[in-house]
């Protein structure tokens, strides 16, 4: 018996020409109905395991959200990885929607009723840090922006959001600035403070400011590299003359002066600062006033053969023989696995910064790099800089809003994370984040000896993986960490292919 054809009429002849075979179609299907099939029992068997680890730590612990503390004294506030608050996220909806295609439609989900097997997102509690110091958040006085060339934490203090001394309790705001930074001072990390818009009616009081420098300890001072005061008046310099008989030396050493926003820019990224519009408009008035000698631009080259850092994925696999692992990737996880495993707050501590950069130099020009004759956090904070540097992050620009959007209880994240990851994730880019999140297990495995969890772990890395390529806020920092740690917790369950 002739097979039935669907046929498409010739756009030049009265031929009909066969289009598909009908049997072809119903192989079609039935292929797409069994690997649905196959995804909802992989889903379901995934549901499982994060509900049967959350229930072991949860007996063991005491611990009903399943994050289990390892930290031992490094003093990381796991708070900050905490999913968006439900309000942060209902507002950003208000601004943009939150549509996809694919797999992962709110159509599908609905159809697929995961509602009723995972529940619905955690309600507020009113001990959560988030909500205690929600009134102050909303300012946005202080923000996070990722980590800088050496792989060093920044954090954005703007003066012009400060409110009115009325409407700020500023004890309240101090207890909000040590819980902040109670989440980065264990690790080296650098302060930017835009001092345009401190005016008579938001300016703290001199009392308040000699109670935050003594309440500010030689906790948060060690590791704070660099404070970068912009746009400093007289005011800041007659401050700075009043605690300087109280300020050591080394601390003064870490100060600098930036009078325009260009200065800044040969130390940080300030694509990826929070730089409020105040301070930008400020700093051209600034520059069309003061008329300052203009910077000398660097020449751009085209990038070395061998050039591993600030060039594209493609560029690097297309010069590497066709190796999907960037060279200094490898060399760098290598290395550390042999030797740098059990070294206490790996990956915490920033490099020396000439030490770095000739580094980079020697990996860009192609030649060998001795890791044996520099400190072990070297080739820790090559590989974090390296990740800061690629033109678009590992996880894509197209994947942020998705994932940072995602409210959702975790065991639903972890479908999502893994349908990210294989579905929509860039080949190379999945191989690459794979090799690499398969390494901080082994990290994460040793955390015994070297105080790196997952937790942590996802606190210096999650900025390097995923970042937007607008200005990013304390909220989705939060939403990055918890994806950052889901991906390190169930690496066997989110890599499958």
């Amino acid at each position: 018996m002739e097979k039935d054809n669907l046929y498409v009429e010739g756009a030049d002849s009265d031929k009909k020409h066969p289009l598909v075979n009908q049997d072809n179609i119903a192989d079609k299907v039935n292929h797409l109905l069994y690997d649905e099939g196959k995804k909802q029992e992989q889903d379901g068997a995934l549901i499982a395991e994060v509900q049967r680890r959350d229930s072991v730590l949860s007996s063991n612990n005491g611990d009903v959200s399943g994050e289990e503390d390892n930290s031992d004294g490094l003093e990381f506030d796991l708070s900050g990885v905490n999913l968006a608050s439900t309000e942060e996220l209902a507002r950003e909806e208000l601004d943009q929607p939150f549509q996809r295609t694919g797999a992962m439609t709110p159509e599908g989900l609905i159809d697929e009723d995961f509602e009723a097997e995972l529940g619905s997102p955690n309600e507020e509690d009113e001990n959560d840090p988030e909500l205690q110091f929600r009134d102050i958040a909303k300012f946005g006085i202080i923000q996070l922006a990722g980590d800088d060339a050496f792989g060093r934490k920044v954090i954005v203090v703007s003066a012009c959001r400060l409110p009115p001394r009325e409407e700020l309790d500023h004890q309240k705001f101090m207890k909000y600035l040590k819980h902040l930074l109670d989440q980065y001072v264990e690790s080296d990390y650098t302060v930017v403070y835009f001092h345009y818009g401190l005016n008579s009616q938001n300016k703290p009081s001199f009392a308040w400011l000699r109670q935050a420098y003594s309440e500010f300890d030689r906790k948060y001072k060690k590791n704070l590299k660099a404070l970068y005061l912009v746009h400093p008046t007289n005011f800041i310099k007659f401050l700075w003359n009043i605690f300087r008989p109280i300020i050591s030396a080394k601390f003064g050493r870490k100060v600098s002066y930036i009078n325009y926003l260009h200065e800044l820019a040969q130390q940080l990224q300030l694509d990826q600062l929070v730089i409020p519009h105040r301070v930008r408009d400020y700093d051209a008035f600034l520059l069309a006033k003061n008329k300052p000698k203009p910077v000398p631009t660097s020449i751009v080259h085209a990038p070395l053969p061998k050039q591993q850092f600030g060039v594209e994925l493609a560029y690097i696999k297309s010069h590497n023989n066709g190796s999907i692992i960037p060279t200094v990737v490898s060399q760098c996880v290598e290395y550390l696995r042999e030797h740098g495993l059990h070294t206490e707050g790996l990956f915490r501590r920033s490099a020396n910064a000439l030490e770095l950069k000739l580094v980079q130099k020697t990996f860009n020009e192609g030649k060998e790099v001795d890791f044996s004759t520099y400190d072990i956090h070297l080739p820790a904070a090559i590989l974090k800089s390296f990740l800061r540097q690629l033109p678009e992050p590992l996880l894509t620009y197209e994947l942020y809003d998705h994932i940072i959007k995602v409210q959702c209880m975790r065991s639903f994240l972890t479908i999502f994370m893994r349908r990210i990851l294989v579905e929509e994730l860039v080949e190379d880019n999945y191989y690459i984040l794979k090799y690499i999140i398969s390494f901080l297990t082994e990290v994460s495995a040793e955390s015994g000896r070297n105080k790196m969890n997952e937790y942590n772990l996802a606190i210096v890395f999650g900025p390097n993986l995923i970042w937007s390529k607008n200005q990013a806020s304390l909220a989705s920092i939060s939403q990055i960490n918890s994806c950052t740690v889901l991906l390190i917790s169930y690496y066997r369950e989110l890599f499958i292919k």
